[in-house]
């Protein structure tokens, strides 16, 4: 086993020992001292869409509900295509990296996406 380097709520690599515990000094999540090392790349993990497609770097994907964005006073409506789509480990269940026109980059729910 080795000891994870990133916070795997934030990806802070700022963090503290407690006991058998790591705890990050940005978010204050607690893990295991003692578990595989995340990489960031998803790759070890299938992703799949919203219909059972597995996702791959690179592909185009398609949104199949309106998205709220936080910040913003207009939502990401269904059919708008996100290209080139990177699969990472990201905060909570949010595994998709991408830029979506007209909003830029963020991070999106496999489970609200469909293959192109």
């Amino acid at each position: 086993m080795v000891r994870q380097a990133t916070c795997p709520e934030c990806s802070s690599e700022h963090h503290y020992e407690r006991d058998q515990f790591l705890v990050c000094s940005m978010c204050g999540h607690e893990w295991s001292a003692d578990v595989a090392e995340v990489d960031g790349s998803a790759a070890d993990a299938v992703i799949r869409d919203s219909v059972g497609n597995a996702l791959a770097d690179g592909d185009t994907v398609t949104v199949i509900k309106d998205l709220k964005v936080k910040g913003s006073s207009t939502s990401i409506k269904v059919g708008t295509k996100v290209r080139n789509i990177k699969l990472v480990n990201g905060v909570g269940d949010h595994d998709i990296d991408c830029k979506v026109d007209g909003f830029g980059p963020m991070q999106l729910k496999s489970s609200v996406v469909k293959k192109a």
